[in-house]
Order: structure tokens, then C-alpha cells, then sequence
């Protein structure tokens, strides 16, 4: 970082609040250590999230060097703007299983809760300057990633690293509110959720969204991202899985669970991610059926 006066910092598609908070977050934090040098956040601005940063939409002059930082990305398709390719040195910031080893320098650490709680941890350790917009975005990215510190990954580090961000100047109250709120649009869906949802015996869930539903509620993919939780809050539901219809047909696939690890599920179908907490894609119907009746399965090993 200190080699490079030009630093790009990336982050995922369909970025969530640990992808943004650990983006702009370390982008607040090298902004205010290296004052002299250009460090951008890239990639597109997500309306459901432009309450937390919005991104730096700049062109970079023709051979220049300059270093590529990706935070919260866990393989190289997934990286939102492509200039990491052309970079001089990448560098992999993360917290997901490291089953695509890209960069030139690695910081995994797939035990962590977040990549928000690494970039803060290497922050304090390393002595950056940390300030309240920096404070305000790595708080919110653990918060988005630990569930307000109530899934599994959440460790004692985790909330002494929240503790001391928390001792910035800014509002956790309403950041919390504004994380935790959504439109109506959001709870009409959620209570189509609740009526229609299919439980499996053993605990398994399912729910289809197609694009006629989405257009129906308004709703967009980015923003099915306030109803994933929606099926684990039923006490009988221990894994669940929500299909979200692309436009171009292929199925978009939600999968968490409360106990039993279904990232292996999510590899075989295009995916991946954490134990409780993956994603994958299916492209057909049949490839749904078949990721369901692996969930159900799963739950009785």
C-alpha cells in the first residue's frame, strides 16, 4: 500500500453491507493515512446501499500502475470491475473459504465473521488512521455479516473490534435503524413468504420468486436481499433455500442454515460461500428439485 500511489479497492457483485462496508471502510481508512495519494472505491453504485458510500467513477490515465485491493470477494468472477486484471499487484482481502487463491498477497481468514472485522483488526493493528466514516462503515459491515452479532462466526474479537469502532463519533442508532428498515413493497413479500413457504419434515424450506412475482411486488434481485432471513425466524425451519428467477431464466439460490453446513450443497451447484451462509445458481427447474432434495437430505445426516 505504501508502494503504490494509485490503489483501486473492489469489492463483489451484488455487493451487501460487508462488501461495501469493507470497501469504502478500508478506502476511508487509507484516505486518511496516505492523504497524498488516489485511492478509489470501484465498481457500480447499489441503490438499496448508497446509504452507507457511494463508489468513485473515475478513468485512470493510460499505463499507469497501480494496485488492485479486493475485499470480501471469494473467486474472480464475482469481482465487480474488471481493472483488477490489469493491475500491478493484487491483493485479496476476505473471509470466505479460500477455494480460488487469487492475488499476489493473500489476507483469508475464513474463521473471521467478516471482512469488515479483518480490515479493522489489520487497521488498529497496523496502526492506520482510523476515523468516525471509517468506524461507521466497518461497523456496518460486521453488523450486516454477524445478523446484529447473533450467527455463529460472531467471536469475542469480533465484538471488542465492534466496541472499539463504536467509540468513533457517529450515529449507531440510526445506522442500525436504516440497516434494519425496508419499504412496504418488502413486507408485502415477506408476508407472501410466510404463507407460501414449503417445510419439509426434517426442516427444510423452500420458496420460488420468479420474475413475475418480483415485478409483482416491485421488487428487485438486489433487494431480495432484506427477505433471506425471513424463513429461519419459523423455530421449525433449520436449513432454507429461496429461488430467485434471473432475467434470463436461470435461478439465483439463497441458501443458509441454522446448524448443518451447506456450502458443500451450493459448490456443486455453481456456488459457494460459508457453512451456514452460501449461494448458488441453478439453471433449470430440474436443478432446483435437485438442490432441494439435497437440502432435505442434508438435514439428515
Amino acid at each position: 500500500m505504501k508502494a503504490y500511489d494509485t490503489i483501486l479497492i473492489h469489492r463483489h457483485k451484488n455487493p451487501d453491507p460487508d462488501a461495501i462496508g469493507s470497501q469504502c471502510g478500508l478506502r476511508a481508512v487509507l484516505r486518511a493515512t496516505f492523504p497524498e495519494k488516489k485511492i478509489y472505491a470501484v465498481g457500480y453504485d447499489e441503490p438499496t446501499l448508497e446509504f452507507l458510500a457511494l463508489m468513485d467513477h473515475i478513468e485512470l490515465p493510460e499505463n499507469e500502475k497501480y494496485l488492485s485491493i479486493v475485499c470480501d470477494t471469494a473467486n474472480r468472477p464475482r469481482i465487480d470491475d474488471d481493472r483488477w486484471q490489469t493491475a500491478d499487484l493484487l491483493i485479496k482481502i476476505d473471509h470466505h473459504p479460500n477455494d480460488d487463491a487469487y492475488g499476489d498477497i493473500q489476507l483469508v481468514e475464513d474463521y473471521r465473521s467478516s471482512a469488515s472485522e479483518i480490515v479493522s483488526d489489520f487497521a488498529f493493528e497496523n496502526g492506520l488512521d482510523m476515523n468516525a466514516e471509517a468506524a461507521r462503515l466497518l461497523y456496518g459491515g460486521i453488523v450486516g455479516d454477524t445478523g446484529r452479532f447473533l450467527y455463529p462466526a460472531t467471536s469475542p474479537k469480533t465484538l471488542y473490534l465492534a466496541s472499539k469502532l463504536a467509540e468513533f463519533d457517529f450515529d449507531r442508532s440510526a445506522l442500525g435503524r436504516e440497516m434494519t428498515s425496508f419499504d412496504m413493497k418488502i413486507a408485502r413479500l415477506q408476508g407472501y413468504i410466510y404463507e407460501n413457504l414449503e417445510v419439509s419434515e426434517n426442516g427444510a424450506a423452500r420458496i420460488v420468486l420468479t420474475q413475475a412475482l418480483l415485478k409483482r411486488f416491485e421488487i428487485t434481485d438486489a433487494e431480495t436481499s432484506k427477505i433471506v432471513g425471513v424463513p429461519g425466524s419459523i423455530r421449525t425451519v433449520e436449513s432454507w433455500a429461496i429461488f430467485v428467477e434471473q432475467i434470463d431464466g436461470h435461478y439465483r439460490v439463497r441458501m443458509r442454515s441454522k446448524t448443518h453446513p451447506i456450502n458443500e450443497i451450493a459448490k456443486r451447484h455453481d456456488g459457494g460461500g460459508h457453512l451456514l451462509a452460501s449461494g448458488a445458481n441453478s439453471f433449470s427447474l430440474e436443478e432446483n428439485e435437485q438442490i432441494w432434495e439435497e437440502l432435505q437430505a442434508n438435514l439428515n445426516q
